[in-house]
């Protein structure tokens, strides 16, 4: 599919979809649309009138036009209140437009939508984004796909001319969001600790990233008692793979990144019951799936900042070599953790990879895990949870969240709570009480952090994976983070 920026005259556009965005409670048609509307024989009017359209968001009808018409079906796209109006309403008002061309066997498509703020190139990145994430299709695990009808093969950004490296920008974000899509979505038996690292390979190949990945043998050396605590039971070797993006020239500066790598995660002695959603656990890699998508994104980028994309991939299976509950691990910053949960097992992973990054003389780290059940149940399917002490990183992050439209929201870090983490036996246990049992989480990796200025953790438990459509994302996997992690990235500070 090709997306291009085109200064063809609304007017003038001819081809198979004509998409047009109309205001909430505001549909009346003025000026261009007008006009239009008159060369269709008053067909936009009426589509309006018939189908009751009130121009909510996400909203949308089409109608064809007739064969001797310039445009065979024309799309009409609800954008909600003028006054709110964002970017995000742009980016779903195209998804929507290309879910419905595509529906509707266009293989052309004209997209015609308000440009916000008279940026171009924001407005222009945005609707590509939208329409690259509304028609992404994984058919790699079906003998043949189910949806046969054609596919849209050009999209036209009307009003948008000149702007091919915004074009590319959205293309650049949207590849690694298929790629943590892709890395979601498959099952344990397709994405395992070594074609993680075989993925991780393949972006630094691709794209100039320095790669390190750490064995088994390497991991002993530096002590990750917590992170091979729970690798044990696998017949898979653990990886802990650490890629580079470095600048030419100085880095104006120095990040990390670090996700969540188990890619199967059983509960260990602690196993998941009937209910717990075990066969969904392919997913628990989820913030791994972001880091590699953002790697991949941002050595396409090439932004002047130093960044390192950090993980520790595991599995947490059961065996005669797991580790027991009320087993005392250390991890590599010297701390005990007494285990009374194996089904706790990404934070412990996780210890070890913050202890890592914190001695890199980095800037500021994030970490994304699909952490807690609690997460979700204090904030539902579609909100990542965000935990920092510093203010100045979460406002970043939070401007990075409004920009890529994947929504964050900040939850206190109870530092009271923490006496829920202590053990009589170590330096603190793995989980605390049920409750605020996400706060306890995040105070818990909280520890394995000393030297570095800015630290934050987000808890993607529920956002990665949609269970229905929803916009443009899933239903399956949705790639969550990525786009954030790119945004702030990319952000001046």
């Amino acid at each position: 599919m090709e997306i291009r920026g085109s200064n063809t005259p609304l007017l003038e556009w001819t081809g198979d979809g004509l998409a047009i965005g109309l205001f909430e409670d505001a549909v009346e048609l003025t000026g261009e649309l007008a006009t239009l509307d008159e060369k269709l024989a008053g067909s936009i009017k009426e589509l309006i009138a018939e189908e009751e359209f009130k121009g909510k968001q996400g909203s949308s009808t089409s109608i064809r036009v007739g064969s001797h018409s310039p445009v065979r079906k024309v799309i009409v796209v609800g954008l909600g209140k003028p006054e709110a109006l964002k970017l995000e309403t742009l980016r779903r008002a195209a998804a929507v437009a290309a879910r419905t061309a595509k529906k509707q066997r266009c293989k052309t498509l004209a997209i015609h939508l308000p440009i916000l703020n008279d940026d171009q190139a924001q407005t222009a990145q945005a609707l590509a984004e939208g329409v690259q994430l509304a028609l992404y299709q994984d058919n790699r695990f079906k003998s043949e796909p189910e949806d046969k009808s054609p596919q849209v093969e050009q999209v036209d950004l009307l009003g948008l001319g000149g702007q091919e490296a915004a074009i590319t920008r959205a293309n650049q974000i949207a590849s690694g969001v298929f790629l943590a899509r892709q890395l979601v979505a498959a099952p344990a038996n397709s994405v395992t600790p070594i074609t993680m690292a075989e993925t991780a390979t393949q972006i630094a190949s691709d794209h100039g990233l320095q790669l390190e990945i750490l064995e088994q043998e390497d991991c002993e050396k530096l002590n990750m008692g917590a992170f091979l605590g729970v690798a044990k039971a696998s017949d898979l070797p653990p990886k802990f793979i650490h890629l580079t993006y470095k600048p030419e020239g100085t880095p104006r500066r120095k990040l990390a990144i670090i996700g969540k790598g188990l890619t199967f995660d059983s509960g260990g002695l602690n196993i998941k019951g009937a209910g717990s959603g075990i066969e969904t656990m392919k997913i628990d890699m989820g913030g791994a799936a972001a880091t590699l998508g953002a790697a991949k994104a941002i050595g396409q980028l090439k932004p002047d900042v130093e960044v390192h994309f950090i993980s520790a991939v595991t599995e947490n299976m059961i065996s005669g070599h797991a580790m027991h509950p009320g087993d005392i691990l250390t991890a590599s910053n010297g701390k005990t953790i007494e285990v009374n949960n194996t089904d706790a097992e990404g934070r412990l992973t996780l210890a070890d990879a913050l202890v890592f990054a914190d001695k890199l003389g980095v800037d500021a780290i994030i970490d994304l895990a699909t952490l807690t059940g609690a997460c979700v149940v204090a904030l539902g399917e579609d909100i990542a949870g965000l935990f920092t002490p510093d203010d100045a990183l979460a406002t970043q992050l939070e401007k990075a969240s409004e920009i890529s439209g994947e929504k964050i929201w900040r939850l206190p870090m109870e530092e009271k709570y923490f006496e829920g983490l202590k053990s009589g036996l170590a330096d603190m246990k793995n989980t605390g009480p049920r409750a605020g049992g996400s706060i306890t989480a995040a105070l818990f990796l909280k520890q394995f952090v000393k030297d570095t200025a800015a630290w934050a953790h987000l808890d993607v438990a529920g956002p990665v994976w949609a269970e229905k459509e929803n916009g443009y994302n899933g239903p399956g996997a949705t790639g969550f983070g990525v786009r954030t992690l790119v945004n702030w990235v990319l952000s001046e500070v």
